[in-house]
């Protein structure tokens, strides 16, 4: 049987981890430390820890990956998913079929940190899942295998990199055998057609409808959805947008939210977007009808930040 490593930290990667497990030996788990959470700052284990301990495997979170160079010398292949540090030149070549990586889009297109929040802010209707072997650069690594899938219209980027995540489990428990085996190679990718997909900021994420179109408000509450969340002012304090649909008209003008016919519509520079969830500022998230219907239907301005 294949004996594997595997290398992965957020809820996405569990899914591949759970595919590497029915067709390989998952004799160690690596994985980001334990990071501060919430309000109390407790630091919380990483999901791929948490399943790993669950599923019995044994688990490390090393300070520098010099620690499981002679751990990975006895793999025939260490798989990585989402593990969000950049694996050393040095640790590649240990495993006996070196390092293979799910990545959440079709490369060469979106190489990097965010390759779904960018697939969705660039309005791609396609991407996929793409099996690579590692190597030294940003994943540039030859392309072993890919699956393909639209971009459904509403879906956030959580929505989408679930269903990746779930892809790539599949992808790596009906190919990884065959590339074991060296029953599968790797082609070249072209490097004329990538694309970058940088890490998101927070500042990013900031929403002006009264400056931005309709369509950039639409694709950048999705693709910011969970995290960081898209967020912007209004009336000096700071609300979450968590969903949004298109909308005709202009509603009440650029940047203002107001109730057209029992629905919150949003006005933004060139259109109008339909405002469905909301999280105002110390509150919960709450339906944008309720929110308004707490403001008593008075229409709200969404201003740039530190404008008052």
């Amino acid at each position: 049987m294949i004996r594997a490593a595997f290398f992965g930290t957020p809820a996405e990667a569990v899914p591949v981890l759970g595919g590497l497990r029915s067709v390989a030996e998952v004799a160690l788990v690596v994985t980001q430390p334990d990071r501060p959470r919430g309000r109390s700052g407790t630091p919380l284990p990483p999901p791929v820890k948490v399943a790993a301990l669950q599923w019995g495997l044994r688990v490390v979170q090393p300070a520098r990956h010099a620690e499981v160079v002679d751990a990975l010398a006895a793999m025939d292949v260490a798989v990585v998913a989402a593990y969000g540090r950049l694996i050393p030149a040095a640790l590649l070549g240990a495993p006996r079929r070196g390092f293979l990586n799910v990545h959440f889009s079709l490369l060469p297109r979106w190489r990097g940190a965010s390759p779904v929040v960018r697939t969705i802010l660039a309005g791609d209707d396609e991407t996929g899942v793409t099996l690579m072997e590692m190597d030294e650069g940003l994943d540039t690594g030859g392309i072993i295998v890919s699956a393909r899938t639209p971009v459904h219209v509403a879906e956030t980027a959580g929505e989408l990199t679930a269903r990746l995540a779930d892809r790539g489990a599949e992808l790596l428990s009906a190919h990884l055998g065959e590339w074991v085996d060296g029953k599968r190679t790797a082609a070249p990718q072209d490097d004329r057609r990538a694309t970058a997909a940088a890490k998101v900021s927070r500042s990013e994420a900031l929403v002006l409808p009264a400056a931005h179109g309709a369509v950039a408000v639409f694709r950048a509450v999705r693709a910011f959805n969970p995290r960081p969340g898209a967020w912007g002012v209004v009336e000096g304090q700071t609300c979450k947008l968590w969903r949004v649909a298109p909308a005709d008209g202009k509603g009440a003008g650029p940047g203002i939210a107001s109730v057209v016919d029992g629905r919150v519509v949003l006005g933004c520079a060139d259109g109008a977007v339909e405002l469905l969830s909301i999280q105002p500022a110390g509150r919960s998230a709450m339906s944008a009808i309720a929110w308004m219907n707490g403001r008593r239907g008075e229409p709200a301005r969404f201003e740039a930040p530190g404008s008052r």
